[in-house]
């Protein structure tokens, strides 16, 4: 669909063109190079077409080039990672699902669950939203439109942002409805740098705006999505020191904004940092509950959506020792001490140390940077303890 044509993937009959267009692009060769530069341009690029040949659809360039890429940093970069994803797997084949879910990487997130969406024999991964400040260089938008991932303006007016909210809800609906895809999309905009997760009501809103019936009710919009809250647990945030870094440039500078290089070293921190062990857990489907609230008023619907979006995506945290001992020393306790022992509190607290002595500002305040990243671990865990003390009322 031509409304489509600025945001969406690249279709199959696409795939070729772009690839070609990626071999010739400068700025993307440069980047092969640092990767191999004991090899010749063509030596490389004839490879990088072998290795294409046969790939037609998104799907296919994810199955051969992208999952052995994210398989080899699990093994590298993470002590493990699972999928629990027993509320949705005997319906894998019929339905297609949006999975909505905290945020911990810019890139690995939706990464890895289409891995073990994969390994799950699903019939496809998931699309994915990734904002346009993500795409400095015209070789970034071309591979991750090849990966399957739609674009999420950014920067906009308030009349734009209403118009890009709309087409960006109808295409999500069109690619569960129609082309029978599933999506990714984060439950707010950009990472909860505190990991305190909230689900942001626009996100929502969002959402509900792009239903086939134009006259149906927000409830009736979103079940059409098959929506799934889905979390996500890292047992160690390798960005943690930047973002403990950015609240104090933040702090000490409220017009302070991030660089595009920012950006980037952000993104290849969180691939190449090493996260411990990793667990996606999915949580139950909306559509089981959402019609118990579909009598409220609009207001109360969305505020109460967006409560239970969040305790469902807050029971499925696996809360780890680094958790634990983070809310003990923000409380100042040792409450939660039968989840740990010495060796894990010397260990985390040597991690801490080390994180901080990567901060390369002028004149960092490690005391509240320190801070900052212990509310990081601590946070999943309140959350988590909330959610489950609620579900016992």
């Amino acid at each position: 669909m031509e409304l489509f044509d600025e945001i969406r993937p690249y279709e199959p009959q696409e795939m070729k063109q772009a690839f070609e267009e990626l071999l010739n692009d400068r700025q993307f060769n440069v980047v092969m190079k640092g990767m191999a530069p004991w090899l010749p341009k063509s030596v490389r690029n004839g490879m990088l077409r072998l290795a294409f040949k046969g790939v037609k659809t998104p799907l296919d360039f994810q199955k051969r080039f992208m999952k052995p890429l994210v398989n080899r940093i699990i093994r590298k970069h993470t002590d493990g990672c699972t999928i629990d994803d027993t509320k949705i797997f005997e319906n894998r084949n019929e339905q297609r699902f949006t999975f909505v879910s905290n945020h911990r990487d810019i890139v690995l997130d939706s990464a890895f669950l289409d891995v073990k969406l994969i390994e799950g024999k699903y019939p496809t991964t998931v699309e994915i939203g990734i904002g346009d400040n993500l795409l400095i260089y015209p070789w970034i938008k071309k591979l991750v439109r090849m990966n399957k991932a739609f674009t999420v303006r950014r920067g906009l007016t308030p009349k734009e942002m209403l118009r890009s909210s709309q087409v960006m809800s109808q295409y999500i609906h069109y690619a569960v409805c129609q082309k029978k895809e599933n999506i990714w999309i984060a439950q707010r905009e950009g990472r909860a740098k505190d990991s305190n997760d909230r689900t942001q009501e626009a996100v929502m809103k969002m959402l509900a705006m792009g239903g086939g019936d134009k006259a149906a009710s927000p409830a009736d919009s979103l079940r059409e999505l098959n929506i799934v809250p889905l979390t996500i647990t890292y047992e160690y945030d390798p960005c943690d020191y930047l973002k403990a870094q950015e609240m104090q440039q933040k702090r000490d500078n409220p017009s302070f904004k991030k660089s595009r290089q920012d950006d980037l070293d952000n993104m290849k921190t969180g691939i190449f940092g090493d996260k411990g062990q990793v667990t996606y857990r999915c949580g139950t489907p909306i559509n089981e509950w959402i019609d118990e609230l579909k009598e409220l008023p609009k207001k109360e619907f969305f505020a109460e959506l967006v409560r239970r979006m969040d305790q469902e995506i807050h029971l499925g945290y696996e809360p780890m020792a680094v958790n634990y001992i983070a809310l003990d020393e923000c409380e100042g306790t040792e409450r939660f001490a039968c989840h740990y022992d010495a060796g894990h509190k010397a260990a985390f607290d040597k991690y801490i140390e080390g994180q901080l002595e990567k901060v390369t500002i002028a004149n960092p305040d490690k005391d509240f940077m320190r801070a900052r990243m212990l509310e990081m671990y601590a946070n999943p865990c309140r959350n988590y303890l909330a959610a489950c003390e609620s579900g016992k009322q």
